[in-house]
């Protein structure tokens, strides 16, 4: 693996601010293939201390990307974690070294299918190996062994991003001190499976989808990915009061300037293929057997995408292998997306719990 970062990501035709790893060995996939080449983009945050033990990975969310607190290269919207990234802030940036990279399969520098296919010259497209949340996270790994890091304080995230958290807390415990998954589940249920199914195929339907290989004839299936967003958003709630019909246009219209079709298809199925269960016999407790993590468990009252329901079912799993588990449902009228809008008590609740771990193995502000 290569050693080295760089102050901008370059893709062809584009550069994206941040860094980037080359990652020059393959990279084993669940499918059984090896990818590589291939590059990890990734933003941070503050500063690692001395003794590497203030690491924070924040894990995005389906249609996320690294810009957790810096402006979009795309569409100039702020970061989409700003709410709880800065310093003073629930996850501080004069207390952490905060990390984030953009997921394997995705469009914002990691590889995925919009990038070129070594062999052929042209984008991979539908040729890009399936990948699964596990393989996100291998990479990852990846990642983390490259900026020195034995292990993580915290691996943070919400929705997706929560799928990663407990893929991390079960594929390595060694490596997290606490894990924080919010909004999100040890499987993804057929309502959302099916949910995923009707964006896909809006895609694949759209007459500028062209078999997948749109990047290499000059079109870009927008009406389709907008319409997969839009589904999508059905199923986040939100409140009455919202012009329904204008609110999930705007959603479908400014999502497809920053995001590429293919990555949501393979993404989308990425998630539907996530089961930690499966992974160990179906059993759930199995997963996290010896698990080391201090875990805390965050779900919303209105949120039907991940209900409580699921979160309680986790809890239980740890509970029954004795994890160090704390568990919060937040009232809260918001829906799945509460954890990226302003929510006090999610606030609370994540700085309390980050601030007692943190004191406990002596992460304080203004160290050096």
């Amino acid at each position: 693996m290569s050693s080295s970062t760089a102050p901008l990501l370059k893709q062809p035709g584009r550069e994206w601010p941040g860094y980037s790893l080359p990652v020059e060995e393959p990279l084993r996939l669940d499918s059984g293939i090896d990818l590589g080449p291939f590059t990890i983009a990734y933003q941070t945050y503050g500063t690692l201390n001395p003794e590497h033990s203030n690491a924070v990975l924040i894990c995005h969310a389906l249609t996320g990307d690294q810009y957790v607190a810096d402006p979009h290269p795309i569409t100039g919207h702020a970061g989409w974690w700003t709410s709880l990234v800065g310093p003073g802030g629930v996850l501080d940036t004069e207390r952490y070294f905060l990390i984030c990279a953009n997921v394997l399969g995705g469009c914002m520098g990691t590889t995925g299918p919009k990038d070129i296919d070594p062999a052929t010259g042209e984008p991979w497209a539908l040729s890009f190996p399936v990948i699964t949340i596990r393989d996100m996270v291998r990479a990852q790994k990846l990642l983390i062994e490259h900026l020195g890091i034995e292990q993580l304080f915290c691996v943070i995230g919400g929705s997706m991003g929560g799928m990663q958290v407990l893929q991390w807390a079960s594929s390595y415990p060694e490596a997290v001190y606490t894990a924080v998954p919010i909004a999100a589940s040890a499987r993804h249920s057929a309502q959302n499976i099916a949910f995923h199914e009707v964006g896909r195929q809006a895609i694949m339907a759209d007459p500028d989808w062209c078999g997948g290989r749109y990047l290499s004839l000059g079109r870009n299936p927008s009406r389709g990915l907008a319409v997969a967003r839009m589904a999508a958003h059905v199923t986040y709630g939100f409140d009455a009061d919202f012009q329904v019909e204008s609110y999930l246009r705007h959603q479908g219209s400014t999502f497809v300037d920053r995001f590429d079709a293919n990555s949501y298809l393979y993404i989308t199925r990425a998630m539907d293929y996530f089961d930690l269960a499966a992974e160990h016999g179906g059993s759930l407790p199995a997963a996290f057997a010896g698990a080391q993590p201090r875990f805390c468990v965050i779900s919303f009252t209105s949120d039907w995408l991940f209900p409580t329901s699921e979160s309680r079912s986790l809890v239980h799993a740890l509970n029954a292998v004795a994890a160090n588990v704390s568990f919060v449902e937040i009232e809260t009228d918001k829906g799945h997306d509460a954890f990226l809008l302003h929510e006090p008590e999610l606030f609370d609740t994540l700085r309390g719990f980050l601030t007692g771990c943190a004191e406990h193995r002596g992460i304080t502000r203004f160290w050096g």
